[in-house]
């Protein structure tokens, strides 16, 4: 299979009018893939001996989370993209690496975006 890429830019200023800062993303995924924009209200969670159910694995559960806007695939947990409301943005990037890939279930990289987020 011929790899694919996503890529990711950021423009800060001097280099934008108005100093503002521009965040930008395209992705390699299916184009009849449903992609979602969905938005998670800030929380403060009190079930912390529960876990989060990911993509592939649960993680323990975080006392607090910010709100957050990401677009997804709508069939995992993970996102492409996504901003907090601190203003961090982050993108999901393909790496292309040497290591042998392993067989045991994971963290997807878009899993650590949202979590990221």
């Amino acid at each position: 299979m011929e790899p694919f890429s996503c890529d990711t830019f950021v423009a800060l200023p001097p280099a934008t009018v108005a100093n503002r800062i521009i965040f930008g993303k395209n992705s390699d995924r299916l184009c009849d893939e449903v992609q979602e924009v969905v938005y998670f209200p800030a929380a403060v969670h009190d079930n912390l001996g529960e876990h989060l159910k990911c993509t592939y694995i649960e993680i323990d559960q975080v006392p607090e989370t910010y709100a957050v806007v990401l677009s997804r695939p709508a069939w995992l947990w993970g996102a492409e993209m996504g901003a907090n409301e601190h203003g961090v943005c982050i993108g999901n990037e393909a790496v292309w690496g040497r290591e042998e890939v392993s067989d045991e279930e994971a963290l997807l990289g878009m899993d650590l975006v949202r979590g990221s987020s």
